[in-house]
């Protein structure tokens, strides 16, 4: 098993983890209608200048988020699933640091979720 280093590796990461979350009816529905095809490539850019400092990712990626029927339980839901997949996938600093990267968005999302829906 290798660690992350290139775009590819998170391409993979992340449609692993997709397939975790489709296949879980917990937070599955949180997706419904969403073009995959079309939100992998942002998601693999955000973890890109994450991971690997790539340039230009702008977003505000709690804004692009809080219009979802997300419960506050469903973040850890996403944080195990995220986890798994890159245990299933890849060891190293990298990897290490994307759970570490994903458990403070985690924390953070619904810190802010928790005021946002209350």
């Amino acid at each position: 098993m290798h660690d992350i280093t290139k775009l590819q590796d998170i391409d993979i990461l992340i449609r692993h983890f997709y397939s975790k979350l489709l296949s879980d009816p917990a937070i599955n529905f949180v997706f419904d209608g969403l073009d995959l095809e079309a939100h992998f490539p942002r998601v693999v850019h955000f973890w890109a200048f994450v991971l690997l400092d790539a340039d230009g990712y702008k977003t505000n990626v709690f804004e692009k988020h809080a219009h979802l029927p997300i419960r506050l339980e469903q973040f850890n839901i996403w944080l195990g699933h995220f986890t798994t997949a890159v245990d299933d996938l890849y060891h190293g600093e990298k990897a290490e640091m994307a759970k570490q990267r994903a458990t403070v968005l985690t924390y953070t999302f619904s810190s802010k979720w928790e005021k946002l829906k209350t």
